[in-house]
């Protein structure tokens, strides 16, 4: 019983000074003498309390210490007997690296961004995860999302110009969509080195997503057959079965034999017609996942066989960008993102690109705080045939505010809002396809 109670009061002490910490930058003297004695009883290294070194710089001190960090807190795993109080020690380092660099204030320097990752990476091993793994889907964890929030807010502390012109500082980064933003926001302000490695930090965001989405959009049919072509009559298109069914009247019990007198084939040839696919999206402020996101898809789904992509970008002008839709990095450098919001305009360059309506699918996406009007053309677009496939969000975390009214009227119609993560826009794209 001694030891359970002595146990417990070490693990009170722990977390009375992590919120102590967590919540005041200033140091309770009372508070750090007692960690300190806690730390070294429980035989762990006293620069475990000390938010300025980092968790990567302990473990390379403190090697033994690695494998305890990892699955520390995560889900379900009871398998391991734990110390309570070295488990909130270890805990309590890692969630305190985390909060105290994030809530701090001031300028943040590649240097320091890079060293909270780190302790971010560290973090989601604790809780089982791969270093990113949280950061990369935080509409499937709260965590992830409070992750993703703390390091965009580091983001737009940085002196991002002055980073970007110090090819070493600029080596340091990480791509993510925070950063991707503010470099796609502040590129027209850049120029030489600053500008050269900017680029190169959109082209290694955009070619890690485009792998991701090219592997959930490959398997896609690169047509549907025509049946209004006959088929060949040649050997490897005979139809046995059916040719075999076909033919039963003409079975003889005398002679137990099958006479055919009238082969089947089968339907081989493919749509020659394309699949047109115009993709609308608003590059206003609120959307920029989205732009992100979309325009690599649609350079994907543009290097399928059978597949006519078109790009549109709009905020209050609009912006046809299909002479680059095969080349992401290339639209992303050619958008403005910010501004108010005309649906209308959009719809003046995409209704001339309709030929075939019912061979057509229009992805639209939008938050849809826009005017009203342009409703009356969605329904005349889905009357003629059009494929509808209205989007409020494509983002990492799967949450967008949609406008209420937008989203009943579409509704109405049969197209419903997407709204989630972007894997539900490739699954409507390929069953449009297919």
């Amino acid at each position: 019983m001694t030891d359970t109670r002595a146990e417990e009061n070490r693990r009170q002490v722990l977390l009375w000074r992590l919120l102590a910490r967590v919540f005041d930058t200033e140091e309770q003297p009372g508070l750090e003498a007692a960690s300190v004695a806690v730390v070294d009883a429980l035989g762990l290294p006293p620069a475990l309390l000390d938010p300025s070194v980092s968790v990567d710089t302990l473990v390379q001190r403190f090697p033994e210490l690695a494998e305890e960090f990892r699955d520390l807190m995560a889900p379900g795993d009871d398998e391991r007997p734990r110390d309570r109080a070295r488990t909130a020690a270890l805990a309590s380092k890692l969630l305190l690296n985390l909060f105290a660099t994030a809530t701090g204030t001031g300028d943040v320097t590649a240097t320091r961004l890079a060293a909270w990752q780190q302790d971010a990476g560290w973090f989601e091993q604790a809780l089982g995860c791969e270093p990113g793994g949280l950061r990369a889907q935080p509409g499937q964890n709260g965590l992830g999302g409070l992750l993703a929030g703390l390091e965009g807010d580091l983001v737009k502390r940085m002196r991002l110009r002055e980073v970007l012109a110090d090819p070493a500082l600029s080596r340091q980064l990480t791509p993510s969509m925070s950063l991707i933003e503010q470099l796609l926001r502040d590129k027209d302000n850049l120029s030489g080195v600053a500008l050269a490695n900017a680029k190169a930090l959109i082209r290694r965001y955009v070619d890690e997503v485009a792998e991701v989405l090219r592997t959930q959009v490959q398997q896609t049919s690169a047509g549907t057959v025509d049946r209004s072509v006959p088929p060949k009559r040649v050997f490897r298109n005979l139809d046995i079965e059916r040719t075999i069914w076909k033919n039963l009247t003409n079975w003889s019990p005398e002679d137990e034999r099958l006479y055919v007198d009238r082969l089947f084939y089968r339907h081989t040839a493919k749509r020659t017609v394309p699949a047109r696919m115009i993709v609308v999206v608003d590059q206003s402020g609120s959307m920029v996942d989205a732009m992100v996101n979309c325009t690599i898809l649609a350079s994907i789904f543009a290097g399928l066989p059978k597949v006519d992509v078109h790009l549109i970008a709009y905020d209050t002008r609009a912006l046809d960008l299909t002479p680059w839709v095969h080349d992401p990095f290339e639209v992303l450098l050619r958008t403005k993102l910010g501004g108010g919001t005309n649906g209308m305009v959009a719809m003046g360059l995409a209704r001339p690109k309709i030929m075939d309506p019912r061979n057509t699918a229009l992805v639209w996406i939008s938050d849809f705080y826009d005017n009203q009007a342009v409703q009356t053309e969605f329904e005349s677009l889905h009357r003629s045939g059009v494929k509808l496939i209205p989007v409020g969000s494509v983002n990492s975390s799967g949450h967008q505010s949609v406008d209420p009214w937008f989203k009943q009227k579409l509704k109405d119609l049969g197209t419903p809002v997407i709204s989630g993560h972007i894997r539900k826009l490739v699954s409507e794209l390929k069953n449009f396809l297919t």
